[in-house]
């Protein structure tokens, strides 16, 4: 079945909105990368210099708090990107990213917990 003029104006109208969202959600993740090194520099350069130099953790979990939650916001772009133009060659794209990083998320939050509690003694 062919389908009417109506029927692609409607699907070229959301496959428009769906990549423009795709480029907001990847500006968010940029935006939200670029803050969080911001404030790591910051941190770093708080803790570098004395009177009272100390070890970098805190910087450390704040660039990792910033990168995983920008990690999401890019794997969200990704699944908007492969809805509007679902081949199996994007879709297994999309796999391979969303494998990445996911387990960068999760030895980003591992370590983060790990670094959060204190230590047992």
């Amino acid at each position: 079945m062919i389908p009417s003029p109506a029927e692609i104006g409607a699907e070229e109208a959301v496959a428009n909105l769906v990549l423009w969202l795709k480029l907001v959600v990847e500006a968010i993740g940029a935006l939200v990368i670029s803050l969080g090194t911001i404030l790591a520099i910051l941190r770093f350069a708080r803790g570098a210099f004395p009177p009272a130099p100390r070890d970098f953790t805190e910087a450390r979990l704040t660039l990792a708090r910033f990168l995983a939650i920008a990690l999401e916001f890019q794997l969200g772009a990704d699944i908007l990107s492969t809805a509007v133009a679902p081949s199996w060659d994007a879709i297994g794209k999309l796999a391979a990213i969303a494998v990445i990083r996911t387990a960068l998320n999760y030895f980003l939050s591992r370590e983060m917990q790990e670094e959060e509690q204190p230590p047992s003694v």
